[in-house]
């Protein structure tokens, strides 16, 4: 099998995590959030001092100045498409790439040519792509993403399980079982977006003590089996990376108007969302930090 194409620093250090933002993330945020009152030319430089080692630039804007690193994201949904996109974001200086890959409407061997595309285009250009596990894409089965990593074990994934947890309602059925089917593609994970999802909402918050609100709906443990996930996913990165390969975790939380963030009425009336998405950003960082260190413990 050729060896994945991780994000690598060059050094010779054990695999690492290196956490990001995708600048989505600070989109429409609610009025009060922690986040308000940052200039656009402080923005880095807050982000910076808040932890975050790098950004996603989520349009086909200029290299941002700064001190933080940053990787880009794009959609393919042609095979003749994948290269022209690698060059571009490799022009840019992007460390990675994260694409959404067709619509999910493609026949076995459309697919296959799309991810062959895409493997050949990070290998001309040295960039590494991630295709994201999201819904209305190739990948949005977890079934037949596993039959991708069976027709291309050098694959690798951007992890956005949400997609999966809600999409496919990981519980119903039993979701140690789903996660064991997962197997193949958590150990190919080379970039983790952060959102948590419950079975029926694609993305809600988690609260300072790590666990669900209190006013969470349901019985489901959403935030334990997102743990597990996430801790799954990082011990397939550590598994198979080698010297200097790099994981990033970029919490990714996206407002209202993608029909993310839930929307509740506000003792005023208006609607507000129903959590500060740069607050649970900061929270996902330091989770995301811990299981990566529990999971480089275990070793």
């Amino acid at each position: 099998m050729k060896r994945p194409r991780y994000l690598n620093d060059g050094s010779v250090d054990a695999p690492k995590l290196r956490v990001f933002l995708n600048l989505d993330n600070l989109v429409d945020l609610r009025r009060d959030s922690i986040w308000t009152g940052v200039a656009k030319e402080e923005l880095l430089e807050r982000l910076a001092a808040d932890g975050f080692e790098g950004v996603q630039l989520t349009d086909d804007g200029p290299q941002p100045p700064g001190p933080l690193a940053y990787c880009g994201l794009g959609r393919i949904n042609q095979p003749g498409e994948a290269l022209p996109l690698a060059e571009k974001h490799a022009a840019r200086g992007d460390l990675c790439l994260t694409v959404h890959v067709g619509w999910g409407i493609e026949d076995d061997d459309d697919v296959f040519r799309l991810v062959e595309a895409i493997l050949s285009a990070s290998e001309r250009t040295g960039l590494p792509i991630f295709i994201e596990t999201h819904r209305a894409t190739i990948t949005q089965d977890m079934w037949r993403t596993v039959q991708i990593t069976k027709k291309f074990p050098e694959v690798l994934f951007n992890g956005d399980f949400s997609h999966y947890y809600c999409g496919q309602e990981m519980v119903y059925g039993g979701v140690e079982m789903k996660m064991e089917f997962m197997a193949p593609i958590f150990d190919r994970i080379g970039f983790m977006h952060g959102r948590i999802a419950s079975p029926g909402h694609m993305q809600v918050p988690i609260d300072k003590t790590n666990s669900r609100p209190a006013a969470a709906v349901g019985v489901v443990d959403y935030f334990a089996d997102f743990r597990t996930i996430w801790a799954r996913a990082m011990r397939g990165f550590r598994n198979y990376a080698g010297p200097g390969d790099v994981l990033v975790f970029a919490p990714e939380l996206l407002g209202g108007a993608h029909y993310y963030a839930r929307l509740f009425p506000g003792s005023d009336g208006m609607v507000v969302e129903e959590s500060d998405r740069y607050a649970q950003a900061l929270l996902y960082a330091k989770i995301a930090r811990c299981l990566f260190e529990d999971a480089s413990s275990q070793e």
